[in-house]
């Protein structure tokens, strides 16, 4: 362990699947990620929480996400029973280890607050961070995004007046920035930042540069891909070679019979040059880290929010809804030309002028050797790759730590390694107690853990106990899985131990209760009261 305060980055980044990075078995050039992971610990369990702003609530605060208000995402959805909102019975950790004598910085996206355009006291500057730059909402053009602010004041003008704008290369190049000033100004001093990519969420936003140098390596197709994957994890300690892949998702075709194959492989290719741009800009974060003499002493986490995501952006979709109301698109580009919004594939992703996604057969494979994806509870919704890496505390370089771990975990940690007091009341609230348990035990070594995790999105819902996960795809059955000897969840328990299930499902209840979880049937009864179905549903595009 370290024997002075350690800095502290947490870098998330948006939508990936558990198996896109290089490290993690993927095809795409990750670099600087995989040599974090061979200087520190790659998790081969840790889980998110299936969302973009739950995961956000729950990371940031130590708590579930319904603790915190945010149960879906953050827009006014009325009477299905979330704020969408950051309360004020949660802390940040910027608010608590500011506390301890920290420095504060957060570079990208926000994510948890309702108010889109007016500093409220769920805004990154109200909630413990010394200085912001990012956006406040979730989702838009990677040349021209929507609440694009910093501080509590708009800075639309640093994407409209510059052409070179890029949001992921913004994001890396403030997060470096900010390292550096700090080291100039207060070299003693300990720092936390928070890094949020949006990379690679839709819409498909990519550099010609980055995209060509994927051109021919997803051709052989998503099928003999996934297989590839799997085999890579497996000679990476990983995945154990006792589990089966799953089957493709069975809405898709095989490979050979896909039609519109050269738009599909662009998807796939811009999809790719998102993340392969993203790891460059972390590249240019650990070269600041290095050149401040601080990079030995910094406990640097990267994780992502969800697993991939198949949401589909169909052709018709009323832009000026997307632009006015959820402000995640522009109607046109800084020059004046409209956007093409849709998945139309006479159209090639990648420029300012498209708005697509990549579709359900590439986030199955992202996804390699789960299934299902963002939004659901299963392995593919929220697996994710977490890369920890701190040289001073970690001397296990190159490990993998198979103990199962999930976002509250992440408070926890920082508290134990800052010194931090996680606080019973702050500015006069009452603040619920922490959820998370510290991953620093299993810096040294890996380890049973015994405290069960849970989930709930959407209806759909988990609760693991050790081995055992009872999950359910809502309004299906409750499953069971044996995650040992089947963590690809094909052999479904459930009927040969009914009194397991009762258990953990007891435990699920308890949990649930105690979280403010609004069971699912109550939100749709009162959508049917109002004639109307829940706004998420509606809007599958939204986030």
């Amino acid at each position: 362990m370290a024997k002075t305060k350690p800095d502290i980055i947490i870098i998330l980044n948006d939508d990936m699947g558990f198996s896109d990075i290089g490290c993690y078995g993927g095809e795409i050039e990750t670099p600087n990620l995989d040599r974090l992971a061979a200087g520190g610990l790659s998790y081969s369990q840790f889980y998110n929480t299936a969302r973009c702003s739950p995961s956000r609530a729950s990371l940031l605060t130590g708590l579930h996400p319904h603790q915190t208000g945010i149960g879906i995402l953050t827009y006014d959805t009325g009477p299905e029973g979330y704020a969408g909102d950051l309360n004020r019975r949660c802390v940040t950790i910027a608010e608590v280890v500011k506390e301890a004598g920290y420095g504060t910085y957060l570079s990208g996206k926000w994510h948890v607050a309702k108010n889109l355009t007016e500093p409220t006291d769920s805004w990154p500057m109200q909630r413990g961070f010394e200085k912001f730059f990012g956006t406040i909402i979730g989702a838009g053009s990677f040349y021209h995004p929507n609440t694009l602010t910093r501080g509590n004041e708009s800075a639309e003008h640093e994407a409209t007046e510059n052409p070179e704008f890029f949001y992921t290369d913004a994001i890396s190049d403030q997060a470096a920035a900010f390292i550096r000033d700090h080291h100039r100004d207060t070299p003693d001093k300990p720092l936390f930042q928070y890094v949020a990519y949006t990379a690679p969420h839709w819409p498909l936003h990519a550099h010609d540069e980055d995209i060509a140098r994927y051109k021919g390596r997803f051709d052989e197709g998503w099928d003999k891909l996934r297989e590839q994957r799997l085999e890579r994890l497996v000679r990476a300690g990983i995945i154990d070679a006792s589990w089966v892949l799953t089957e493709r998702d069975p809405t898709q075709p095989a490979w050979e019979n896909a039609e519109e194959k050269e738009w599909l492989l662009r998807c796939m290719e811009v999809y790719a040059a998102q993340i392969d741009r993203m790891d460059q800009g972390i590249g240019r974060i650990v070269s600041a880290l290095e050149e401040t003499g601080r990079l030995d002493n910094t406990l640097l986490l990267f994780l992502s929010d969800n697993g991939a995501c198949a949401e589909d952006i169909p052709e018709g979709v009323n832009v000026q809804s997307l632009v006015d109301d959820l402000m995640i698109a522009q109607a046109e580009t800084r020059d004046g030309r409209p956007v093409l919004l849709g998945n139309d594939p006479s159209v090639m992703p990648g420029p300012e002028d498209t708005y697509q996604s990549y579709g359900v057969a590439w986030a199955n494979m992202s996804n390699a050797p789960f299934r299902l994806y963002k939004h659901w509870i299963h392995e593919g919704g929220i697996a994710t790759p977490l890369v920890v890496h701190w040289p001073k505390g970690i001397s296990d370089q190159g490990g993998v730590r198979h103990v199962p771990g999930q976002l509250p975990d992440l408070m926890a940690t920082v508290l134990e390694v800052s010194g931090a007091a996680y606080p019973r009341t702050y500015k006069d609230n009452d603040i619920l107690p922490l959820e998370g348990v510290s991953l620093v035990k299993s810096f040294g070594a890996d380890y049973e853990r015994q405290e069960p995790l849970f989930w709930e999105h959407e209806g759909n819902a988990a609760v693991r106990v050790g081995k055992w996960k009872l999950v359910r795809n809502y309004p299906g059955d409750w499953e069971l899985y044996d995650m040992d000897a089947d963590r690809t969840e094909t052999r479904d328990l459930a009927a040969a131990h009914p009194e397991r299930v009762a258990q953990m499902l007891a435990l699920y209840e308890e949990w649930a209760a105690r979280c403010g979880v609004i069971p699912r049937e109550k939100i749709l009864e009162e959508m049917k009261k109002l004639g109307g179905t829940a706004f998420w549903e509606k809007d599958e595009d939204e986030e």
